[in-house]
């Protein structure tokens, strides 16, 4: 019979079969977001990976135009107008400054804190005191005369 709307017994195995299936109840769980950048929750061993990849898609700007010789504008200078001895200059003294930095720390903070000192580089002196509640520390600059005073409280145990 060929008009006719079950063609035999394999038609009637197959909607049989359809149904079947379409009958069986459906599982599923909830879905749960995991966030990639540790800036936002993610996984922190995913930093340096996303890193290189926003380096690598990152556009290259003129100041990024390297001529071969070591500088970025191909004129002995780095881009903003000054030259590699005085970047060189600017680093020397911020790492003298971060040493300095340490050593007053280790006088405050330090195995064998002190109560009270002073330190001087350059036109700047650093003047500590201790109280029982805080450490106050001034900061002065001889060549302008400026003074900056920064309080810090400290952690007192009962």
């Amino acid at each position: 019979m060929q008009g006719s709307f079950f063609p035999g017994f394999r038609g009637l195995a197959f909607v049989v079969g359809m149904m079947t299936l379409a009958a069986q109840p459906s599982t599923a769980q909830d879905l749960v977001y995991t966030p990639t950048n540790p800036s936002f929750g993610g996984n922190a061993l995913n930093s340096g990976h996303l890193l290189a990849i926003a380096s690598a898609q990152r556009d290259a700007t003129a100041r990024d135009a390297n001529d071969g010789n070591g500088t970025a504008d191909g004129d002995g200078t780095t881009g903003s107008g000054t030259t590699d001895a005085d970047l060189f200059v600017r680093q020397l003294e911020g790492r003298l400054l971060s040493a300095l930095a340490g050593q007053v720390t280790d006088a405050i903070f330090g195995d064998t804190p002190q109560q009270g000192g002073t330190v001087t580089f350059g036109t700047t002196t650093v003047e500590f005191a201790r109280s029982l509640d805080s450490i106050t520390l001034l900061i002065a600059d001889s060549l302008d005369g400026t003074v900056t005073e920064i309080i810090v409280p400290q952690l007192v145990t009962q």
